[in-house]
């Protein structure tokens, strides 16, 4: 068991899907969501020094790991960051909570940011993780974005495109993203990697993943259109990996300082994948942020 025996699994439903989860802990609830292609597990190292300080809440998003797949539609909306964040307070509201932290990387912080803006009595803090804001990336594309962002315009191709691409051999996928996304010399646990591929390699958790992405590209940005001079009003921490993209295409807080009121923020050292690169550094932060009231 990656996350020891202070941790209990359980299975929520919500209005749109049935969310996996572990949740272990005492404090005020933390919710921690992960992102592409991995599942609730890339907080192994993370979650269990979180569970002194907050009752750490960590699910896998509907699409990903061992929630369900909820059939889509024409227009993508079933995995639009709008039903996944809908989840998210859904699964908490289950737990108890009307109000909570959370904290998320990759999808799972784009999920967060949407959550923070539909939800803004429910999210007292927020954390988004080696991302800049949807919107500002696809309206800022340039070569550089396209090369280095490249499965963005692969993975919305229609017609089971990238689904029967991916699908002929999802571990060198899998095992591709983690190699260039990470730092040079970065290291994966095994388990860790094994139960992505597990779920990853399931041909319904590789649609509804195209799925999200295919959102992101349509539904999401008309969201964001009808939001664009909306600003996030819980003080927002934001993270992101000084070897990555992110950190190479960007000015991150000042993107971030137009789409939030209370930013503050920094880089640390490591690549796309801050919670298994640098979990020491990660949990400090989330711990002073978080712990601060």
């Amino acid at each position: 068991m990656m996350f020891g025996n202070g941790f209990d699994k359980v299975q929520i439903k919500t209005s749109g899907a049935e969310i996996n989860l572990l949740h272990g802990g005492s404090g005020r609830p933390l919710l921690l969501l992960h992102g592409y292609p991995q599942t609730h597990v890339m907080w192994h190292q993370a979650a269990p020094r979180l569970t002194d300080d907050f009752h750490v809440i960590i699910p896998d998003l509907r699409g990903y790991g061992d929630s369900s797949k909820p059939q889509s539609t024409p227009d993508h909306y079933p995995y639009s960051k709008r039903a996944m964040a809908q989840d998210m307070v859904e699964v908490m509201s289950s737990l108890g909570y009307s109000e909570f932290f959370v904290a998320g990387h990759d999808r799972g912080a784009r999920v967060t940011h949407r959550m923070a803006l539909d939800y803004p009595d429910t999210i007292k803090k927020a954390c988004v993780m080696d991302i800049a804001p949807t919107h500002h990336m696809f309206k800022t594309t340039d070569q550089n974005f396209a090369t280095g962002y490249y499965h963005w315009f692969f993975l919305i191709q229609p017609d089971g495109l990238p689904e029967h691409l991916i699908g002929a051999d999802p571990a060198y996928y899998l095992s591709e993203k983690l190699k260039r996304w990470s730092a040079p010399g970065a290291v994966f646990a095994d388990e860790a990697v094994a139960e992505y591929l597990r779920c990853f390699s399931k041909p319904e958790a590789i649609h509804a993943s195209c799925e999200d992405y295919r959102a992101a590209a349509s539904i999401d940005l008309e969201h964001d259109e009808e939001d664009i001079n909306k600003k996030i009003q819980c003080p927002l921490l934001v993270l992101w990996g000084e070897k990555g993209f992110v950190n190479s295409s960007y000015d991150v807080l000042d993107v971030w300082n137009e789409r939030a009121e209370q930013v503050e923020g920094r880089a640390l050292d490591c690549g796309h994948f801050l919670a298994e690169e640098a979990a020491e550094a990660v949990c400090a932060e989330l711990i002073r942020f978080f712990g601060n009231k």
